[in-house]
């Protein structure tokens, strides 16, 4: 694999997760080794089967199964702590070709992480590791360092019309 860049996936519109995991099955398809690290997520989501498909995916959860509302629990920053670790390993260690750190922008807007701390493990990516981040909210100083961002924008969601995440399309 060539040299591999930063994207950025953020904004309020859906589609962040789901452009992630896109590009993980684009890649998974060419034979690339793909990490998968959901921060501030321990909900069963319909993806957490895909390592079942994909030899060379590996896919792992750093959250609770219930949303942060107010302040995150000790149980939310054991796991993020926990999970900052893995991605660290994964984004500098040269085994992944793509590394996904999903909702990792929530994970610092919630001060589960230092977005000094990302910005480090950034610096000391392995050149041919490509690395994206997801979430709301994106920090600009990781904004600055991207080489791709693209924001999600929200224009019109069923959801406002009191429609429930489905199976297979948002769960």
């Amino acid at each position: 694999m060539e040299r591999g860049y930063i994207q950025i996936y953020t904004g309020n519109g859906k589609g962040k997760t789901t452009a992630a995991l896109g590009l993980a099955l684009r890649a998974l398809c060419a034979g690339f080794k793909v990490y998968i690290g959901q921060f501030a997520k321990g909900q069963n989501y319909s993806e957490l089967k895909a390592p079942e498909f994909f030899k060379n995916l590996t896919m792992e959860q750093y959250g609770e199964p219930t949303f942060i509302v107010d302040k995150p629990s000790s149980k939310d920053i054991e796991g993020a702590e926990k999970g900052f670790k893995k991605a660290y390993e994964a984004v500098t260690g040269g085994e992944y070709d793509l590394v996904i750190l999903d909702e990792i922008n929530i994970a610092i807007l919630l001060d589960l992480i230092k977005v000094s701390d990302v910005l480090d493990m950034l610096d000391k990516k392995c050149i041919k590791t490509e690395v994206i981040l997801t979430g709301r909210y994106a920090n600009e100083a990781l904004i600055e360092k991207a080489d791709l961002v693209t924001e999600m924008k929200e224009i019109k969601h069923y959801f406002n019309k009191g429609i429930k995440a489905r199976r297979g399309i948002e769960d």
